[in-house]
């Protein structure tokens, strides 16, 4: 009988050699560690998703200022002065024709002769034609050629701001017309005249695009 055979057993129970059994580690110590291992890993994951979120609602830092500014770099609309249309053009070089669409005698000659105080050159002077006698509802009728809409059109215009303004392409020269409408009294003041005259002359500011260094 071994050593190793406990009282009373033998037979077959009988235990030889002279070395102990070896003992199977238990399954639930390396589960143990497996699991200690995945929480870690997710306690990690937690902490780097968290400073990520910090990172976006406080601008991350220092890196946030440098790039700020760059967000408003690209075009920017600056004003710069520029000349209104009418400029070029001045009253002593626009040559008006005046014609009275209305029944009230005299008046094509009385507002010629005062737009001609004013430095304006006169053409012709009378009664309107058929096409626009007493078909004028309004004040007036600026009438000049399509080159005319942005020159000398407006510098007239100052003289009678309430008049209807047309062109018409296939008119030739340069002079205009001013056709007086039933619902004319007169000119607008010298003095309204010579502030919209000073307006029209004034350059004024338009945007241009301007990009700034980065």
């Amino acid at each position: 009988m071994s050593m190793l055979t406990p009282p009373g057993m033998g037979g077959q129970y009988r235990i030889t050699g002279d070395k102990y059994p070896r003992m199977r580690r238990s399954r639930w110590r390396g589960r143990f560690a497996l699991g200690l291992v995945a929480s870690v890993a997710a306690l990690g994951l937690a902490g780097w998703g968290t400073l990520q979120l910090i990172d976006v609602f406080t601008g991350g830092g220092k890196k946030a200022e440098a790039v700020g500014p760059k967000a408003d770099c690209g075009s920017r609309a600056t004003p710069s002065a520029s000349p209104s249309a009418g400029t070029t053009v001045k009253p002593a070089r626009i040559t008006v024709n005046v014609f009275n669409a209305t029944p009230r005698s005299g008046l094509a000659k009385k507002t010629a002769d005062e737009l001609k105080k004013r430095g304006f050159k006169i053409g012709d002077v009378g009664n309107a034609t058929k096409e626009f006698d007493k078909k004028v509802k309004g004040t007036g009728l600026l009438l000049g050629p399509t080159s005319s809409l942005n020159t000398s059109l407006p510098v007239l215009a100052t003289q009678l701001s309430t008049a209807e303004r047309r062109t018409d392409a296939a008119r030739k020269g340069t002079e205009l017309d001013l056709i007086i409408g039933t619902g004319y009294k007169d000119l607008n003041s010298k003095a309204d005249a010579d502030k919209a005259l000073a307006a029209l002359a004034a350059p004024q500011p338009t945007s241009t695009s301007s990009k700034q260094n980065c």
